[in-house]
């Protein structure tokens, strides 16, 4: 029987071999990438609007457009990735809102193997901890399975030494990611991890002296020493909170920390090239809504939201994670948890190895030097974060009448089949479509992350219409489905060889912004925020893949729903956030429509069938 190791460790190739070889990224050709365009605005428009737009970008492609590619192409000369610097800044470095609101979060998929239980909290935690530092040995020693596409083309594995001993330092205009993380031929890496208890920051090393993971039974025997110092140490200084401030608060209060007292600088940098942030969480969340919400905005006493990548575990043994988005993609957390929720699983949940706990140096207590300035803005910083963590919510649906493995039977790839259930559960509730944003990888090109794929088609709008009309019959609403599916198909395809249409206008936008151009009609024009340009996607979804494993963000702008998917055998599971200060959107309430667009799904192909799709 294979083992968790066996999925994931090579033997023959090393993790970062091929990445000489990956392919260099390329400009997309204007004109198809205008194409692409217009075939996305024409659902979500009136037809004079339509028209309207039609002019503007053939103006756009025989003047502006043409210089701007010229100027782009010229750009990429000498570059094996053009958008990467642009990607990070733009989409993550710059963006000034408070972390909490932007990073990555979700419910631990342990629950099957661990159920809610008090008293379990640091077994757990160590048990865990144990198999993710695991993990990053494994990226340490290069003896991870470098991945490929369908294709046999390698994958750029580089988010894999970005997963840890990563933080997302702030800035006043610009934040800075600083990577502490070297394989062993590059050199030393950083060992401890922070554990942080009622607030209090503990510096935990998780090798010995002979560079051997410690055992869990040694990490629960060190994790309880700091479970019972932060209670008898009393309230903490607070100093975790100030990372959950505006990003330019943050950096300023940093600044005031740092040249205060030498102590703070290298506590911070204790914090900051530490592997990974670890909670001993207060409370015993419920059901899986419950967990989520909680990954999202828990208790902010113990997050350094900072941090790429953190893990928490509650009283009743119940566990999150959360991490900065800018180093990695959400899929490089899948990959750590779902090795630790398969090798947990392996074992019986329980550890097999020795019991033996050998003399540890003490975890260290950091502190800081703070005057009162420093403790006035925590204070403020506390209050604000109170009240953030009513800013949005979360459900978690699983639809278990079906999955993967109905969608395969009936030749309908199962991702293209969840995208229009949330086009029919979108329509149903608001009577019109919605630009919607899925992710594509782009990991065959050297730094490659994502791409969009515009999910909302006029083929996906046809059918929706027809869904509900009792006039149309049913051999011709599965005769539209299948032409929204092999639509869906296709466009998927070609997003994840950079064939979208929304890098390559960003790359358009920014050198015209750096040259000083005056910003060309294309994107002022009201139908490109219609459709989703400049991060106005009213509908955000990303499929977690086919694991055990769920996260999610929060939405891109007020009126926006995100919809992150979990694809198994014989159920689906949707995670689904929206801000609580738009009343015309309800997580609970979209999830609910998903589902019945779900049942009326099942209900037409049985009774009609299906064409075979292009992608299976």
């Amino acid at each position: 029987m294979a083992t968790a190791e066996d999925l994931i460790l090579s033997k023959d190739e090393t993790t970062f071999q091929y990445e000489k070889d990956l392919l260099t990224l390329p400009v997309p050709d204007l004109k198809y990438t205008l194409k692409k365009y217009l075939d996305s605005v024409h659902p979500l428009v009136t037809e004079d609007e339509y028209k309207r737009t039609e002019t503007i970008v053939n103006n756009f492609a025989e003047k502006e457009g043409k210089y701007l590619q010229e100027r782009l192409i010229e750009r990429a000369k000498g570059q094996r990735n053009w958008l990467e610097k642009w990607w990070e800044d733009s989409a993550y470095l710059e963006v000034r809102l408070p972390a909490p609101l932007v990073n990555m979060a979700g419910p631990g998929p342990y629950r099957d193997l661990w159920p809610p239980k008090m008293g379990s909290q640091i077994s757990r935690a160590a048990l865990a901890l144990h198999y993710t530092i695991k993990f990053w040995d494994f990226t340490r020693k290069e003896i991870q399975k470098p991945m490929k596409d369908g294709k046999g083309r390698p994958l750029c594995m580089y988010q894999y030494k970005r997963i840890f001993n990563t933080v997302n330092v702030p800035g006043v205009h610009r934040d800075k990611l600083i990577h502490y993380f070297k394989t062993e031929r590059e050199g030393d890496c950083p060992s401890h991890i922070i554990v942080l208890s009622k607030g209090h920051i503990f510096c935990l090393e998780t090798l010995d002296d002979n560079g051997e993971i410690l055992s869990p039974p040694e990490l629960e025997a060190q994790l309880q020493k700091i479970k019972d110092k932060s209670i008898a140490l009393g309230p903490a200084q607070g100093v975790p909170f100030l990372t959950s401030m505006e990003r330019t608060s943050w950096a300023q209060a940093r600044s005031r920390l740092v040249s205060l007292d030498p102590q703070n600088y290298h506590a911070l940098e204790a914090i900051q090239s530490s592997v990974l942030a670890f909670w001993l969480e207060d409370g015993c969340p419920g059901d899986e809504s419950h967990v989520a919400n909680m990954s999202l905005l828990g208790s902010g006493e113990n997050r350094w939201f900072d941090k790429s990548l953190s893990c928490g575990v509650y009283d009743n043994g119940l566990i999150i994670s959360n991490g900065d988005h800018t180093p990695a993609e959400g899929m490089m957390m899948v990959y750590v948890t779902f090795y630790v929720y398969n090798k947990i699983k392996e074992i019986g949940g329980k550890w097999q190895g020795s019991k033996e706990i050998r003399s540890l140096p003490e975890p260290k207590h950091l502190q800081f030097a703070l005057d009162a300035q420093l403790t006035h803005t925590i204070e403020k910083a506390k209050t604000d974060y109170a009240a953030m963590r009513h800013i949005g919510n979360a459900e978690v649906r699983e639809y278990t009448k079906y999955g993967k493995n109905y969608c395969k039977t009936k030749r309908l790839h199962p991702d293209a089949y969840c995208q229009m259930a949330m086009q029919l559960g979108y329509y149903r509730l608001y009577k019109r479509m919605a630009p919607t944003y899925e992710t594509a990888p782009v990991r065959q090109f050297y730094h490659g992350r994502t791409e969009t794929m515009r999910t909302c088609t006029d083929e996906a709008f046809a059918w929706c219409k027809a869904m509900d009309d009792p006039s149309i019959s049913p051999s011709t609403k599965m005769n539209l489905l299948n032409k929204a599916i092999n639509k869906h198909n296709k466009d998927f395809a070609e997003a994840c060889e950079l064939k979208g249409c929304d890098r390559h206008l960003m790359g358009l936008y920014l050198i015209s912004q750096e040259e000083g151009r005056p910003v060309a009609d294309i994107f002022t024009d009201s139908s490109f925020t219609k459709s989703g340009g400049g991060g106005n996607f009213i509908l955000s979804t990303s499929c977690i893949g086919y694991t055990s494993v769920l996260g999610a963000v929060f939405p891109m702008c007020k009126d926006c729903i995100g919809c992150f998917y979990r694809i198994n055998d014989n159920k689906l599971t949707f995670y689904v956030t929206t801000w609580n200060a738009d009343e015309s959107t309800s997580s609970p309430g979209y999830a609910t429509s998903v589902c019945g667009a779900l049942d009326s799904m099942r209900d037409l192909v049985d009774q009609e069938g299906a064409k075979p799709s292009a992608r299976l």
